[in-house]
């Protein structure tokens, strides 16, 4: 697909401003700007100034039609999601109309072409009220599973069927969280617990539940929805939110994609990250045996207690297996990250740390064969297309339900107790690298990363999909 540059479609894409969710919203800007899109990204100005940071210098030279801009959110360098979301619910309508402004009156002066589509996460619905005023087609993409999308569109029901709030703290451990939840089609034998963490409240005014509540109202007012999932994972959910939304599109996974994607430059390659990658790590994995390393990393916002973090570090040394742990630097509550002298003596034969890396060619890696993850679904669908299984441990979020379907759906992983202890850790390591479970579930994953490779392929569900978003929504100004 190919257009004259004043004939080219612009797409503007913004990503809510946390790194799980810039990540598969980047990768959506690479699958466009390969289908012939002028691309404008859109990141707040602290982070933009992180992304530059984490980047070689001059990584940005030379990219043709792809630019990146910025808005405030008044929020400076605060990370804090909370503030975050009410900086966006109030402050980034006016920057970001602004900002399209701005870009029009650059293709006035045939500097870009005019801005002829929006791409926005489904929390920052301030851009649904901008392709309004512009009469601009508006795509909504919620950086997570087509679960989690579903959820959120139902978290005013379990109000209404008196699941949330809960009645008082006990509730987290009584047993109440066992409760089933059976009043969202397209999910079955669901317990609360197993929903989103975000509906665990005792308050019925709690900001984050009704941020996402006032955010799955705005929903029917975009163009469409795509989703960086595919019918295998998730075909229950999907025929769900399709009787409800029929201009959706699953077209993951996006990693998939790029990976098979012929066309290979500067810009495919470049990484989306805040924090700066240790590629030192990938010559590391070049000593060891292929299978033999278990892969750790929690994300890049799950924190937890110094005992915790030392339960999984005894673990990891008992496991006698080689791994690869990345520990950043706030990974532990209200402190610095402490390692005991004998941990570092008994595992510097077989193990490394480092504060971040490349996880998608981590985890390609032949030498990866487990990965101990948090359950993000970005690191989900990773771990699925390079075809490795996992060890869970949610922390927030979307995790619980990730990890579900990750134990129980797909059975490509196993779940950590939330009270974690290192005679644990250690058994469920040597289980996921050699046991018979691990066997099956590297079986299974190698399955769906199978799955996923023909749905991205040309003629696959995804690859056709993608089609079909873009000439039927994204394109829709243009041919006019």
């Amino acid at each position: 697909m190919s257009y004259s540059e004043t004939r080219k479609p612009h797409a503007v894409l913004v990503p809510l401003p946390f790194q799980g969710h810039i990540n598969p919203m980047f990768q959506l800007a690479k699958l466009l700007h390969l289908r012939g899109f002028h691309i404008t990204f859109v990141n707040t100005e602290n982070n933009h100034k992180l992304l530059l940071q984490s980047m070689p210098p001059n990584a940005l030279d030379g990219l043709q039609d792809f630019c990146f801009e910025t808005i405030s959110d008044g929020r400076g360098d605060s990370q804090d999601i909370f503030s975050i979301c009410e900086s966006i619910r109030k402050h980034l309508l006016l920057p970001f109309c602004e900002l399209l402004a701005r870009l029009n009156d650059s293709a006035t002066k045939g500097l870009v072409p005019p801005v002829t589509c929006l791409v926005s996460d489904w929390s920052m619905s301030f851009t649904l009220q901008a392709a309004e005023q512009l009469a601009l087609p508006i795509v909504l993409l919620p950086a997570a599973s087509a679960c989690l999308f579903l959820s959120g569109l139902h978290f005013q029901t379990l109000f209404d069927k008196g699941l949330i709030p809960l009645k008082d703290e006990s509730c987290l451990t009584n047993g109440y969280l066992d409760t089933k939840v059976d009043c969202i089609p397209g999910i079955k034998d669901f317990r609360l617990k197993d929903l989103p963490d975000f509906i665990r409240i005792t308050d019925p005014n709690d900001f984050m539940v009704n941020f996402l509540i006032e955010n799955a109202n705005n929903v029917p007012r975009a163009s469409a929805i795509v989703l960086n999932s595919f019918d295998e994972l998730e075909s229950d959910v999907l025929n769900a939110l399709s009787s409800k939304f029929p201009s959706l599109y699953p077209i993951g996974p996006f990693s998939s994609f790029l990976s098979q994607s012929p066309q290979k430059n500067h810009l495919t390659t470049l990484g989306s990250s805040l924090l700066k990658e240790d590629i030192e790590c990938l010559g590391w994995l070049e000593s060891k045996e292929p299978n033999s390393v278990v892969y750790v990393n929690f994300g890049s916002t799950t924190v937890m207690s110094q005992e915790k973090f030392l339960e999984f570090a005894w673990g990891l040394a008992n496991s006698k297996r080689p791994f690869l742990w990345i520990i950043r630097p706030d990974l532990v509550i209200a402190g610095s990250v402490m390692l005991p002298s004998e941990f570092v003596s008994e595992t510097s034969d077989r193990g490394l740390i480092t504060g971040w890396c490349p996880q998608e060619q981590v985890l390609n890696h032949p030498a990866v064969g487990g990965f101990l993850t948090h359950c993000g679904w970005n690191s989900t669908v990773e771990s699925i297309c390079a075809g490795v299984p996992m060890l869970c441990w949610p922390f927030f979020a979307d995790q619980p339900t990730n990890c579900r379907y990750i134990c129980n759906e797909w059975d490509i992983g196993i779940e950590i107790d939330a009270n974690v202890k290192r005679e644990e850790v250690e058994k469920l390591v040597n289980e996921l690298m050699e046991g018979e479970k691990g066997k099956k579930m590297r079986e299974k994953v190698m399955e769906l990363k199978k799955k996923a490779e023909e749905d991205t392929r040309p003629g696959g569900r995804s690859y056709m999909n993608l089609d079909k978003v873009i000439s039927d929504v994204l394109l829709k100004k243009m041919s006019k």
